[in-house]
């Protein structure tokens, strides 16, 4: 009895587990795949090779990049335009009109300027000043925007500036820009600072699409701010260099000034500062020479920005704006700079506060590269 239900038992458990058969060998061996699993596998295996080679010279492109640098070769540099003296606004046009950038300023013509003082020469210096001779200002004060009659694609730019303005509610800047084409022709801020100018001068590149300073090599001694030159990045911050506190308001007042000078070329832009003690001779002599010079204070290199397509046709613009989007912001006027009550307000009711409001600059002479 026990033999047969030890029978019947094993009988229901081979139905219930059938024997399998033997395998000839594992199905990880390669030997034993059907075609369409060893098509698969050199799909797969050909997808890896590539994603190692891209990933290789994206890699090695990418480091070439960060380390690659223009040449800077030496130019020889002769004078083009020298804007001085008496005569230095026949060489402008005189910019009217609403503010661009939302500041609480009347831009006066030339008849205006010249009857406001906005605008003034003497036999050596040239000025531009908020006007202060009215106490109550209810709509805004007035200065003056000016813009040099000849446009530049490149050159040697050197500004000899004897006094820069300040004050709260003030926005003063030398640039180079064309206005009618802005951003696709681009801006660079030479000289720019808000409010107290306290924290120096700040240099800058705004541009249409295309144009980048971040993970590369640059030669300079300022500060980078920010990386992205592109208008529609970062509320149109652009990307800045910041230098120290004398580059910019009462320190670089109280030193009598300085020169600035920048240089655009197809290598990149470049801008030096030299406090009026250190101005090299061979600027003082008129034959300027870069090369010479060292470490600029800022530098934007052609790497990620095709300067030839990013800027042309720049026009020189003077100006002092009051308020606008940039110094009369909130976060800036009042949380960064501690001025008081409200921009507009100031700007309207205390004549007083602009009394250091005005470029006075000595020279301005733009040098081109002979061919």
């Amino acid at each position: 009895m026990q033999d047969v239900n030890q029978h019947t038992r094993d009988a229901y458990l081979e139905g219930m587990h059938p024997a399998q058969p033997r395998r000839s060998g594992s199905a990880l061996n390669p030997k034993n795949w059907k075609l369409w699993q060893k098509l698969a596998a050199a799909v797969i295996l050909l997808i890896v090779i590539i994603v190692i080679i891209v990933g290789a010279v994206v890699g090695s492109n990418a480091a070439k990049k960060a380390n690659s640098y223009p040449a800077y070769s030496k130019l020889n540099y002769s004078i083009k335009d020298n804007f001085a003296g008496s005569s230095f606004y026949d060489n402008f046009d005189y910019f009217t009109g609403y503010d661009p950038t939302q500041g609480f300023i009347h831009y006066d013509n030339p008849q205006d300027s010249k009857s406001r003082n906005t605008t003034f020469t003497t036999s050596d210096q040239a000025f531009l000043q908020v006007q202060t001779t009215e106490q109550q200002a209810p709509t805004g004060r007035h200065s003056a925007r000016v813009n040099s009659k000849n446009t530049y694609n490149d050159g040697l730019f050197v500004f000899d500036v004897a006094h820069t303005p300040y004050g709260c509610g003030t926005w003063p800047a030398i640039w180079l820009v064309d206005q009618a084409n802005w951003p696709r022709h681009g801006e660079i801020d030479i000289i720019e600072s808000v409010n107290q100018g306290t924290s120096g001068n700040q240099m800058t590149l705004h541009t249409s699409d295309g144009c980048d300073m971040s993970g590369i090599k640059r030669q300079e001694t300022g500060t980078v701010l920010s990386t992205s030159c592109v208008n529609s990045t970062d509320d149109n911050a652009g990307c800045g260099v910041s230098g120290s506190p004398p580059t910019f308001g009462p320190e670089f007042n109280a030193a009598g000034g300085g020169v600035y000078a920048t240089e655009l070329r197809s290598d990149g832009i470049r801008t030096w500062f030299w406090p009026r003690s250190s101005i090299p001779s061979d600027i003082s002599g008129g034959s300027p020479d870069p090369s010479t010079w060292g470490t600029a204070l800022a530098d934007f290199p052609n790497t990620n920005c095709d300067i030839n397509t990013h800027f042309q046709n720049l026009s020189i613009t003077i100006n002092v704006d009051l308020c606008g989007s940039w110094a009369g912001s909130p976060d800036i006027y009042t949380k960064k700079d501690n001025c008081p009550g409200k921009c507009q307000d100031l700007v309207a009711n205390n004549a007083s506060a602009f009394t250091n409001a005005f470029w006075a600059i000595n020279s301005m002479k733009v040098y081109q590269a002979s061919s």
